[in-house]
Parts: C-alpha cells; structure tokens; sequence
C-alpha cells in the first residue's frame, strides 16, 4: 500500500505538487551551492565516455582521469585567457567607440527628427548610452578572479565525481535496494543527457567556429570574444542565438558600414539556421523529447532556481525530470504533457462493444450504490 493510497486523485496530486514547490524552494534558495554541483555533474557526464575509453585501451585509473583533467584544466584555462585578453582589448578600444556611436547616434536622432519625431536627438543618447559599454566590462574583469575560482572549484567536483563514477551503482543498490528496472531508467536519463551534451557541445564549438571566421574575414575586432560568447550562448535554447549576434552586429555598426553591418548580421542567420535548425536536430534524430513549449518554460524556471547556470542547464535538467516522471503513475500524465506532440491519431480512444453499451452520465454511479 503506497502512502498516498488513501487520498483521491486530487489530493494526491496536490500533495505531489506541494511537495514538488518545496523542493524548488529549496533548490533556489541553495542555488549558490546547487549550481555549481550540477554544472559539474553534468561536465562529468560529458567526460565519462572518454574516461572509459581510456580505461579499455589499457590505460590505468589514475592515468585515464589525470588525462581528463588536463584537458579540462587546460581548455579552461585557455578560455579564460582569450576571454579575459580580448575583453580588456575591448576596454582600452572603448573611447574609439564612444565617439563613433555618439555621432551615429547624433545621426540617427536627426533622422528621426526628420520623419516626424521630435526631441529624438535628445532621446537616443539616453538608450544608447556608451557609458554602459564600459561598466558591464569592469565588471566582468572584476569578477575574472572570481570565476576562475568557481571554475577551479568545479573541476575538483568534476574529479571527484569521476572516481566515485564506477562505484556509484553498486553503492545506490545497496543504500536504495533499487531494481532492474530502476537501474534502466537511471542509465536512460545518463545516455539522454550524455547525447545532448556531446551534441550541443559539438555544435557550439562549430558555431563559434564559423562565426570567428566570418567575423575576421569582414575585419571586425575582437572576433575571437564573439565567437567564444557564440559557444556559451548557444547552449541557451531559442534566445541565446539572438543574444550572441547584438555585441557583434552593433560593434560592426561602430565600427565599419552599413553594408558589413548586414553582413555580419547575414553570416549569424545563416550559421544559427545551417546547424541549430538542420544539422543538430539531424544529428539528435528523433528530436529531445520535450515539446517545444516545455522547453521555452523551463528556461525561465530553471533561470529563476538556478540564475544562469539553470539557463545553460535548463534542456538537460528538463529531460532528466520528465524521465523522472514517467516513472510514477501520479506524475506519468506531467511527463506526457512536457513530452513531444502526440498524433492524434495514435491515442487509443475506447469504443462501447455491443455487448457493452455506453453508460449514461450517473449510471455507473448509481449502480455502484446498488451493489453496495
């Protein structure tokens, strides 16, 4: 007998939803610590492939995770250099932009006064104040020391895990005294989020790619910080693609014409189209499991949990809830709902037989009562 066997279907949905808003509540209000912990969960998944890659050729257990951690440690670290390099480039080049954008704006307040709206010569400035520029990127080389921090702090996470990653099972066998059939559903959410991962890590980095190349071939400065902001922001579903291209269209509009303006913009839409809208769904084949809604709400929900990590994780974190649904009858209809589009024609609709003619509303009731 299950402990919510004696409430009606209500109760216990709402019983599931009360305690499912607990969790949540918890979750943000730890999101400092839990974020960083999922992050790295979900880096140790993306690693443990080549991790047991290693371990089949031969390689020992220290060896194949001191492998692994070079190359983390060292992507990183390189990351963090090109990025911070190029953002206090971007600072000392400023007031060269500062003076272009006052008078592009001067411009285009002139030409709005012109077509009929006045005071425009005094407005734009305040909407594209340049001042802003310059304090987002103090910012963000403030906390340069910061993030290396976090990041330092993830990796250990990271190879912790991984020693932990082959003994895991057995331990969650014994603590949870789960069944087969707990392990299946344990290695599915593992391979769904280990698939999404390597493809969308695979598809960012081509991303960044073909967008460092189309940006250095129309000379515009700093193409290595936009293609490295095109990497991360690609992991965000539907804006991120529209977020990674305003810094570079509107440097490019600072900085050349209106031609090459087009184009930079241009280049963003045909590489966001060639591998987010073909190539990728290709490659994941039947597509995420998610419908597309499910997906544009949970990147709100988890960005509100979870701040900015939620949003990078909020794909993954969506699959791994809605597997964890279809496991319990009370949250399977949760599951359906947050699952890609069903065919209407595929739902099993029952039909009264002859022998078994259509009840009329209260009939079943009453005949209940009769019995009783």
């Amino acid at each position: 007998m299950t402990p919510l066997r004696g409430f009606s279907p209500p109760g216990r949905g709402l019983i599931v939803a009360a305690a499912f808003v607990i969790v949540m509540a918890g979750l943000h209000a730890a999101a400092a610590i839990v974020a960083p912990f999922l992050l790295a969960v979900f880096i140790a998944i993306v690693a443990t492939p080549p991790l047991r890659w290693l371990r089949r050729r031969g390689a020992p257990k220290w060896g194949a995770l001191l492998v692994i951690t070079f190359v983390l440690l060292d992507f990183g670290s390189l990351f963090a250099l090109a990025t911070t390099g190029a953002l206090e480039g971007f600072r000392d080049s400023l007031p060269t932009y500062q003076e272009r954008l006052v008078v592009l704006t001067n411009q285009f307040g002139g030409w709005l006064e012109n077509v009929g709206m006045p005071n425009s010569r005094e407005a734009v400035p305040d909407i594209f104040d340049p001042t802003q520029a310059m304090a987002v990127v103090k910012v963000l080389l403030s906390n340069a020391s910061g993030l290396f921090a976090d990041g330092l702090l993830i990796l250990f996470t990271v190879i912790f895990i991984l020693l932990e990653a082959p003994g895991l099972p057995a331990k969650l066998k014994a603590a949870f005294k789960t069944t087969d059939q707990s392990d299946a559903r344990i290695k599915k959410v593992l391979s769904a989020v280990n698939q999404y991962m390597l493809i969308k890590t695979l598809a960012s980095l081509a991303t960044a790619g073909f967008i460092w190349i189309w940006l250095w071939f129309l000379g515009i400065d700093f193409a290595v910080l936009w293609a490295m902001l095109a990497f991360l922001l690609n992991f965000v579903p539907f804006v991120g693609s529209i977020l990674m291209a305003i810094p570079a269209v509107l440097l490019a509009l600072v900085q050349t014409d209106i031609a090459t303006t087009l184009l930079v913009a241009a280049g963003y839409l045909v590489v966001n189209t060639a591998i987010g809208s073909i190539l990728e769904p290709k490659i994941m084949g039947r597509g995420l499991g998610i419908s597309t809604l499910a997906v544009f709400l949970s990147l709100l929900f988890w960005g509100f949990v979870l701040g900015t990590v939620g949003v990078f994780l909020s794909v993954p974190l969506t699959m791994v809830l809605i597997i964890a649904f279809e496991a319990s009858p009370l949250t399977r209809p949760i599951a359906i709902l947050l699952g890609p589009d069903i065919a209407s024609d595929s739902v099993a609709v029952p039909q009264p037989t002859a022998d078994q003619p259509q009840a009329v509303p209260g009939q079943q009731r009453e005949e209940t009562q009769q019995d009783q």
